[in-house]
């Protein structure tokens, strides 16, 4: 049985259709604090049956130990923890007690019941201001918000744990910039206020929540002077996690990691347009000032990820924006 931390967020959600769909069992910890309970009726519709779930924060090391003690579970995938970039400049300290003693308590959980294999989330983030491109799993780290130093503390503290006992199995994936929605459109993103990715803030404009699109700069060196990211289907990054676990089982020991991108630039002009194309019509957007902590162009080198898990992204950036805009289309 596999543990899904955060598995009814966008992520989580998405995994466990996948691998229940793969004839894995599953079970399910959020404290759904980004997440919705609404999302495991839409899950169990998807998939057409009841999916254990326990409402708990992964800190609550007691609670964790009954989630343990009650279910056979063998491997873990953490996708638990805050990710707002600039919400981590505003409260620091909520990031690193979220995200890194979040992850020291479910390994404290996991070390008791012997469970030694883990698939973490991590981000690109952790890189910073790029030094060269496409960044590749050994460039250096320097992340500029408390969010990335966050996850560049919870892989420290994994690869020291693989490092002083035997056994542990851990896959960290550093993902790039999530998008789309699950092709049925019935389990998508929908963060709690104001989104803080870019797709699911450009549906909300193009269902009339909100009037417009901020663009943060439009003056950067890119193809249209917008930034560029590497945006990635969740059903390809979904993909990494089921590659991921199959390759640590066949591993009797194994810390690595691994980015998860489509390892070619997008703008955020040109995914609002891809997003105007589904939708079929222009989407009101105006441009701000810069943010502090962006980047002008970040996108991945997953040639790593291709050797050793044999995954590759396949799907393009008009099917993120068809599938968000069908999923967004079918919310009540």
């Amino acid at each position: 049985m596999i543990l899904l931390t955060g598995g009814l967020g966008y992520l989580g959600s998405h995994m466990a259709a996948q691998i229940i769909e793969q004839g894995h069992e599953v079970v399910l910890v959020d404290n759904l604090s980004n997440s919705q309970f609404a999302v495991l009726d839409r899950l169990s519709k998807l998939t057409g049956r009841v999916i254990p779930f326990v409402q708990i924060d992964v800190r609550d090391k007691a609670g964790l130990q009954q989630v343990f003690s009650q279910y056979p579970i063998t491997q873990v995938v953490h996708f638990a923890g805050s990710k707002s970039v600039n919400e981590s400049i505003q409260q620091p300290l909520d990031y690193y007690d979220n995200n890194v003693n979040g992850l020291i308590s479910l390994l404290y959980v996991m070390k008791e019941a012997q469970v030694k294999t883990i698939v973490f989330s991590s981000t690109a983030a952790i890189y910073g201001e790029p030094e060269a491109l496409p960044i590749p799993e050994s460039s250096r780290q320097a992340p500029i918000t408390p969010y990335g130093r966050s996850k560049q503390i919870c892989e420290q503290v994994l690869q020291d744990l693989a490092h002083a006992e035997k056994g542990w199995k851990i896959a960290v994936l550093r993902y790039f910039n999530p998008a789309g929605a699950h092709p049925s459109g019935i389990i998508g993103e929908v963060p709690n206020g104001i989104p803080n990715n870019l797709v699911p803030y450009i549906a909300q404009v193009a269902r009339d929540e909100r009037p417009f699109l901020q663009v943060f700069g439009s003056d950067y060196n890119t193809v249209d002077g917008t930034g560029v990211r590497d945006f990635i289907h969740v059903q390809d990054l979904i993909d990494g996690h089921s590659k991921a676990l199959a390759w640590l089982a066949t591993q009797p020991q194994v810390f690595d990691t691994f980015n998860l991108g489509r390892g070619e630039g997008v703008s955020v002009k040109q995914m609002l347009d891809a997003f105007s194309k589904a939708v079929g019509r222009e989407i009101p957007y105006k441009v701000v000032a810069r943010r502090d902590g962006d980047s002008a162009s970040v996108y991945a080198d997953a040639s790593h990820a291709n050797a050793l898990l044999g995954w590759q992204a396949t799907r393009t950036v008009d099917q993120m924006a068809v599938d968000t805009w069908r999923f967004y289309e079918n919310l009540v």
